[in-house]
């Protein structure tokens, strides 16, 4: 009983530390380091626009014909100079009409493989073109807000800075004419229901990121919005799943450090459905385990004491150990109420049939139209450590190919 007693409590730990201990561990960290620190002063850009450093902005895309205008027309509208900003469209193997609607734009720099070889390809090939200083990564279907490049540009103003990494922010589409008057019961709620679960979670990530980064450096640049300095770069592996936050994790193993920055956002739509949403969750689960096995130096305390903390405590726990510490609690409490262990265990197991059940209810209450933000986050809380084992699954046929699956937007 007593081997049984203990690999339950450090399993119990597990899951809190992951999920919620390491939030207000780092929340208390950064706390005394605005105390007893020292005071940063924030950059400033130049007043003279001539000033600016030339920007290359690069989309790399597969297919993308939907959404090019869309795209071209958020793009003409941000607050950078015209002559400073290289827009760049790599389009990776595309067979539709994006290269024909590319060509329409005389402020675009098109390049075309016409072989599918994956993002971290498309990337290198996009950059041998290249002849800026700063590169800005961005997806076709999320929009900037205006001042992102200057934002972008204003972070790297601090010498110590070798990637920046911008907001990712999440909304659903609001719903049309019919499908207001449409009873609440009869809707096809699966896009809400995958929108504000992923906008949930991306709104606490957001905050540890943020967090992360002022404390000393963001472990890791989400492919949304994120951008190099040209002379710290190191490119991903062409098989690399998660190819923007291998990026960004090989530039600060280098020394740099990978600024977060809130006023550089990308808003996209939430997954069409919670199919499409597994679709990705265990993509970047896949390329977690994959990202973790080669960045598995950055885990060595004694050469990187900060960065092994942040990224064990962000990272790796929650693509790794964690899940399977979550899933072990339920048969370990079981047996330990079966062999009466104490009140404890009992209490511990009616809390984990509430939240197990709140889970449910929140399933069930938002396939019947009606929504509950409160239930969402037990519900999607389960659903990614869910798509963490069906990652292991992805891994395992997808090691030697980077070349991505679109998951359908709402």
């Amino acid at each position: 009983m007593l081997t049984l007693i203990i690999v339950f409590w450090i399993c119990l730990l597990l899951v809190f530390y992951t999920y919620l201990g390491y939030g207000i561990l780092l929340w208390l960290l950064l706390k005394a380091k605005r105390i007893f620190g020292s005071k940063v002063l924030e950059p400033v850009l130049p007043l003279e626009e001539s000033l600016l450093p030339d920007v290359t902005l690069m989309i790399c895309a597969y297919n993308e014909e939907d959404v090019i205008r869309e795209k071209m027309e958020n793009i003409n509208a941000l607050d950078y100079p015209k002559d400073k900003l290289c827009v760049m469209w790599v389009t990776d193997g595309s067979n539709d009409h994006s290269n024909e609607l590319l060509s329409e734009y005389d402020n675009v720099t098109l390049v075309f493989s016409p072989e599918r070889r994956g993002k971290a390809a498309a990337m290198q090939h996009g950059l041998q073109v290249n002849k800026a200083e700063y590169v800005i990564f961005t997806d076709a279907n999320t929009m900037l807000n205006a001042g992102s490049i200057k934002e972008i540009v204003r972070q790297f103003m601090k010498d110590d800075v070798g990637c920046v990494s911008g907001e990712k922010r999440v909304c659903s589409r609001p719903l049309t004419t019919s499908q207001a008057e449409t009873p609440a019961e009869n809707r096809n709620t699966d896009s809400q229901i995958a929108s504000e679960g992923e906008g949930i979670y991306w709104k606490y990530e957001s905050t540890l990121k943020r967090w992360d980064s002022e404390f000393y450096s963001a472990m890791g640049a989400a492919g949304e919005l994120f951008a190099v300095r040209m002379r710290d770069y190191r490119p991903a592996p062409s098989n690399a799943l998660l190819d923007d936050f291998m990026i960004s994790m090989l530039i600060l193993k280098e020394g740099h450090k990978i600024a977060y920055t809130r006023e550089a956002y990308a808003s996209e739509y939430g997954s069409a459905n919670l199919e499409e949403e597994s679709k990705r969750k265990r993509r970047i689960a896949a390329g977690g385990l994959q990202s973790i096995w080669w960045l598995r130096s950055l885990m060595n305390p004694f050469k990187y004491p900060t960065v092994s903390f942040l990224f064990i405590s962000h990272r790796v726990l929650r693509w790794s150990i964690t899940p399977f510490a979550l899933l072990a609690l339920i048969p370990i409490n079981v047996a330990l109420v079966f062999m009466k262990a104490g009140v404890v265990y009992n209490i511990i197991w009616v809390l984990q049939i509430l939240f197990y059940l709140g889970a449910f209810l929140g399933y069930w209450l938002s396939i019947k139209g009606r929504k509950n933000k409160l239930l969402y986050v037990p519900y999607y809380f389960l659903f990614m450590n869910l798509n963490v084992f069906r990652g292991i699954k992805y891994l395992s046929s997808h090691n030697k190919s980077g070349t991505w699956e679109k998951a359908k937007r709402g």
